[in-house]
This record gives C-alpha cells, sequence and structure tokens, in this order.
C-alpha cells in the first residue's frame, strides 16, 4: 500500500518525498529541502509540500517573527551618526559663551535639524537658558547617547528579530520618523508523518510526463504510449485582470466608430464658449431660465469672450423681432453684453452651430462627442459634468423622415433595434421629436431631435434645413452597462470596472 500511495503522487512529490526519507525523523527546513531536491525556487517546495500535506504525508508547521530593521533616517544615523550624538559632540567641543542657536546654526547644522534635535536634547537634560545650552549631567548624557548609538548599530547590517532588542530602545525610535522599519516573517518547516515515512523509496522513481502535446512531437511516434500530467479542471484559478479600457472610453469608441461607418465626420470645439453661440444663436431668449446661475457655470477668467459683430447684430435684430426669418422674435432689447459672456458650454450644439457658420454653403453630415457643464445636484441621474452626443444632417433635402430614419439607424447598430418617436418642444427646433428606445419591456427616452428652426440657421447663412438630434452619453452607459447609479462610472474602483461588460 505505501509502495501503491508513493505511485499516485506528481513527480515534484516524489523527489521531494524520497529526500525527506533520507533523514525521516527530520525537521526540515526550506533552504534543507531545496539543497536535497536540487530545486532553486522555494516554488517547488511549496507545491510540492501542499501536496504531500493533502496526500497525508507530511506536516507543515509555521512560525511567525517579526523582525526590526533600520528605514531611511536610521541608514543615515548608523552612516554619520544619530542626531543628538552629533549635536552633543559638537555642544561639548563648544566654548560655554558661545552654546547658543546662533552658533549651532553657522557651524552646518540647517534648520531641519536644529530645532528636532535641540528638542530630543531637553529630553535628555540640555537646558536653554538665557538662549545659551546649559546642562549638568554630561556623564549620563553621554551613557545615554552611545546607547542609543549602539542600538541603531546593532541592527545596521541585517534585519534582528523583535524579541531580542531593548524594548525601552524599540519604543523610543518607533517614535521618531522613519529610523525603524518593521517586518513579519514567516518560517515553515516539514516534517514526515507515519504514514509518509513508510513510503517504499524504490517506488518514488520520477516519470517523463506529457504536459502539452506540441507540433514536433504529433510528427513523430514519441508521445505514444507516454504519460500524461494530469489536470484538474476543477481547481480553482484566479481570474486575469490585464489591462482594459475604461467603460465609458469604450462606449465612446463604439459611438464613434457607428457613426463613421454611416458617412458621418466628427467635430469638435472648446469648453469655454460665449453666451451668444452656446444660447443666442440657438434662438434660446436671454430671459430663459436657462440662462440663470442656476444652471450655468459663467467664468470670471475670461469673464467675456469676443462675438463677431455681424453675428451680434443678427442675433439682436432675430431675438428683438424675429429679422426677416418670418418669426416675430421674443420682443425686448438685446443684450450684447450678455451675449458675450463667458462660460463653460452647456451642450455640445454649439460646436454644429458653429459648423454651420463656417460652412453655410457646404452640405455636411458631422457628430461631436464631448463634454458639457451644467449646475447640476449630484445624485444617482446627475452630474454637473457629463457627456454629450450630437449630430446634425445639414443639406438640401434634409427633412424629417431622413432624420428619423438615421436615428433608427444608429440605435440599431448600437443593439436597440425597437425605435419610436413621440412629438415634443424644443427650443431651437421645429418639428421637435424625442426618440424613445425598447429596452426590457420598457420604452426609455434618450435623447431629443428635430429641425432647426429658421431663427437659427438665416442668421448663421444657410437656408437649407438641418436635421439635429443630441443624447446623453451617461445615460446610454447606464443602460448598456446595467447600472442605477451615475457616479459608478466615475469611481475609482477597479474591482467594480473591471466587472463591467467589455463593450
Amino acid at each position: 500500500m505505501a509502495g501503491e500511495a508513493g505511485m499516485n503522487l506528481g513527480n515534484n512529490e516524489r523527489r521531494m518525498l524520497k529526500g525527506m526519507l533520507s533523514e525521516p525523523e527530520e525537521e526540515w527546513s526550506l533552504d534543507q529541502l531545496l539543497s536535497v531536491t536540487g530545486w532553486d525556487d522555494q516554488v517547488h517546495v511549496a507545491g510540492a509540500g501542499k501536496g504531500l500535506q493533502e496526500a497525508g504525508m507530511v506536516v507543515i508547521e509555521e512560525s511567525t517573527s517579526r523582525f526590526v530593521t533600520l528605514g531611511s533616517e536610521g541608514k543615515k544615523a548608523a552612516e554619520g551618526g544619530l542626531l543628538e550624538s552629533r549635536l552633543w559632540n559638537w555642544i561639548r567641543n563648544e566654548k560655554e559663551d558661545q552654546r547658543n542657536m546662533g552658533s549651532l546654526m553657522s557651524s552646518g547644522f540647517d534648520r531641519g535639524e536644529s530645532g528636532p534635535g535641540i528638542g530630543i536634547l531637553k529630553g535628555l537634560g540640555v537646558d536653554i537658558v538665557s538662549g545659551n545650552l546649559v546642562f549638568s549631567n554630561e556623564e549620563e548624557i553621554s551613557k545615554e547617547i552611545d546607547r542609543r548609538a549602539d542600538f541603531i548599530n546593532s541592527i545596521s547590517n541585517a534585519p534582528v528579530q523583535y524579541s531580542t532588542l531593548d524594548e525601552e530602545m524599540i519604543s523610543h525610535f518607533s517614535s521618531r520618523s522613519n529610523l525603524l522599519e518593521f517586518e513579519e516573517i514567516t518560517t515553515r518547516t516539514w516534517k514526515l508523518t507515519k504514514s509518509g515515512s513508510s513510503v517504499d523509496q524504490s517506488a518514488l522513481v520520477e516519470d517523463q510526463l506529457i504536459g502539452e502535446l506540441t507540433p514536433e512531437m504529433l510528427q513523430t511516434d514519441s508521445w505514444i504510449g507516454g504519460e500524461f500530467k494530469p489536470f484538474d479542471v476543477q481547481a480553482p484559478a484566479p481570474t486575469p485582470t490585464g489591462g482594459r479600457r475604461h467603460p465609458m472610453q469604450s462606449l465612446i469608441e463604439r459611438i464613434r466608430s457607428v457613426f463613421l461607418e454611416m458617412g458621418f465626420s466628427e467635430i469638435d470645439g472648446d469648453y469655454v464658449q460665449s453666451a451668444g453661440w452656446n444660447m443666442d444663436s440657438l434662438f434660446i431668449p436671454q430671459s430663459h431660465p436657462a440662462r440663470t446661475m442656476q444652471d450655468t457655470f459663467y467664468l470670471d477668467k475670461p469673464s467675456k469672450v469676443e462675438v463677431e459683430g455681424p453675428y451680434l447684430d443678427l442675433w439682436a435684430r432675430v431675438h428683438e423681432h424675429g429679422h426677416d426669418t418670418g418669426s416675430k422674435g421674443w420682443g425686448g432689447k438685446f443684450d450684447r453684453d450678455e451675449s458675450q459672456r463667458a462660460l463653460l458650454r452647456t451642450h455640445t450644439t454649439v460646436n454644429t452651430v458653429r459648423h454651420i457658420a463656417d460652412n453655410p454653403s457646404k452640405p455636411s453630415r458631422v457628430f461631436g462627442i464631448g463634454r458639457v457643464f451644467r449646475q447640476e445636484t449630484i445624485d444617482r441621474t446627475h452630474m454637473p459634468e457629463f457627456h454629450q452626443i450630437e449630430g446634425i444632417i445639414h443639406e438640401p433635402d434634409a427633412n424629417l423622415p431622413m432624420l428619423i430614419s438615421t436615428l433608427k439607424t444608429f440605435y440599431a447598430k448600437m443593439g436597440y433595434p425597437d425605435v419610436r418617436v413621440r412629438p415634443a418642444y424644443f427650443p431651437y427646433t421645429e418639428p421637435s421629436a424625442e426618440v424613445d428606445i425598447l429596452w426590457k419591456g420598457e420604452w426609455l427616452e434618450l435623447g431629443g431631435s428635430g429641425i432647426f428652426r429658421p431663427e437659427v440657421t438665416e442668421p448663421l447663412g444657410t437656408e437649407w434645413p438641418v436635421c439635429a438630434w443630441g443624447m446623453g452619453l451617461e445615460r446610454l452607459a447606464m443602460l448598456i452597462l446595467g447600472l442605477d447609479d451615475i457616479r459608478q462610472l466615475y469611481q475609482p474602483d477597479l474591482e467594480r470596472l473591471r466587472k463591467m461588460p467589455l463593450l
């Protein structure tokens, strides 16, 4: 039976057991086992020892010891002397009327040493009287400083077991920054059980096991009749945690690839914009609640962003009486200073209207994905900084069916083929529509869309229709990633991020 038990062991277990049987009563250390087995890596001892322990042939004993070594400041003290030692030597070699802080500073000790050093010496019996350093028990001070220096030197070469050192010295130097460091070291020993000692050494022959069939082996007959290394497919294995993109960045890249595949081009713009381009160009009245400090981050530096005069004039006429767009405008007096106030953009639509203004006679299909900023109270569905997806189709024959088919195509490519469009109201589109997708049996609203009003497009220099839409990226991310709190996207929780699905 003992021989049969040995045959069921792996090669490493057989080698380790055979070595231990040379001294069956010995309590083996790691170094002894490495020597008797010929291994140079303790991993082999740990693995084989675990296997023998599970087979009931070896008992493993563990003991933990605490060791003390020098920290960074302790190493400096061992090389150049403790701070109190150097200060004490200076004091004893200096004339009594020169033992003051002024002389100390001029003798090479900087303020970072002199202050703490004098504090340490005061604890040893050195006092400051009328600005001079005085003492009365020179022999006792010298004795204590020498004792401290001897302690530092005693652990300067290698870690020393905590239990063998002076507790008072450990307590003192532990209160001083970076003088000492502590380390827990676990020591293991391996000893044969009665079952292990009874194994027949002649049965502990190492077999040539095949762990992997290579193309080279399959080209010959060398593997035929060989013994294959067993693998436990039920054994727990670590989960790979290799690098990956942040889920938000992955989603942005996925959306970008879908729009590019649909023939759109990407545009971008600055975070800091004028109120004119951010709001006035979109025919948002200057008295609109979105213009207040409650929703918008206005800036002090810069407090103003210059806007070209012709646009200010056009927006003023459109807002006051509609200009020649067929609208009656909002009435009242248009404030040009208000239009040039600096702010953090509240939407990415500002990029698309500026693109139209720069290319009024050029057909274009463009999109943008960017950060926007609004003064929102942080909760599970709101953040003061978030991302918006924006797109337009600017061409002579742009129309509402084209807009709807484009949005349905986009969401279908994102994995949501069931889309519905409902009438809605937005300040700068007419007609306007909200877009819903079917998710887990419920309709969820993901964004708004519509055709830009003439009050928006005509001052930009175009009379072509402009199909426009926008949606929040975080809301889409919460949907795709199965989150119920928007803040989970930005918390530095690596474990949670690793568990999020790959996009």
